[in-house]
């Protein structure tokens, strides 16, 4: 007898919809909305504007914005702790 393959359940959500919830986080900066990822899902390479390396696809990251209205426009693709880090750096540098 061979054995059972595991059923997958059929998502509502678009293909290529990014997972994740969305949480707002308060920073000096302003308010942002943030979104962590798996990387399962992601199949291009993003440049992280923290430290200018790529983000592989298949690689966990995040995504943020800023929360105000017409935000979602302005989404970069961040490493975990480059979006930690982003205040520390220093002047003549933008922090996003």
């Amino acid at each position: 007898m061979s054995p059972r393959r595991a059923r997958r359940r059929e998502s509502s959500r678009p293909l290529g919809f990014p997972g994740g919830v969305d949480r707002v986080e308060e920073w000096p900066d302003g308010e942002w909305k943030v979104r962590m990822l798996t990387g399962s899902t992601s199949t291009k390479i993003y440049r992280c504007p923290g430290c200018d390396q790529e983000i592989r696809a298949g690689q966990p990251h995040l995504v943020s914005w800023p929360a105000w209205s017409g935000g979602d426009d302005e989404r970069r693709h961040w490493h975990p702790a480059c979006w930690r880090k982003r205040l520390d750096r220093g002047p003549g540098r933008t922090r996003y």
